[in-house]
C-alpha cells in the first residue's frame, strides 16, 4: 500500500529531507529561523513506519510545499521472512 499526503505550505531544503525524520531535529531556515515544534512527530511516525515493514520518505522544495509518502505491506511478514523491497 502507497499512502502519500501533500501540503502547499513552505517546502523543506532537500539538505533537511532526510535528517527531518531524525528525533528532535527541527527545521532553521536561511535567517535561523527555528520553526515551532519539538521534533518528535516525523520521528515517531518513521520508527512505526518501519516496525511495520514499510518505508516513509518526503519530496520537497523550498518554496513549492512538501509531499510525504509511506508504504506498508499488504501481508505482514512470518517470523523470519524479510519484508518486501519497497
Amino acid at each position: 500500500m502507497l499512502v502519500s499526503v501533500q501540503d502547499f505550505g513552505i517546502g523543506i531544503e532537500e539538505s533537511h529531507h532526510k535528517k527531518i525524520f531524525e528525533q528532535f531535529y527541527q527545521v532553521t531556515d536561511e535567517i535561523e529561523k527555528t520553526f515551532p515544534g519539538l521534533g518528535i512527530g516525523l520521528h515517531i511516525t518513521d520508527e512505526i513506519i518501519q516496525r511495520h515493514h514499510g518505508r516513509i520518505w518526503v519530496e520537497s522544495t523550498k518554496g513549492h510545499g512538501s509531499i510525504f509518502t509511506f508504504t506498508l505491506p499488504l501481508i505482514a511478514p512470518t517470523s523470519g521472512e524479510a519484508a518486501a523491497p519497497a
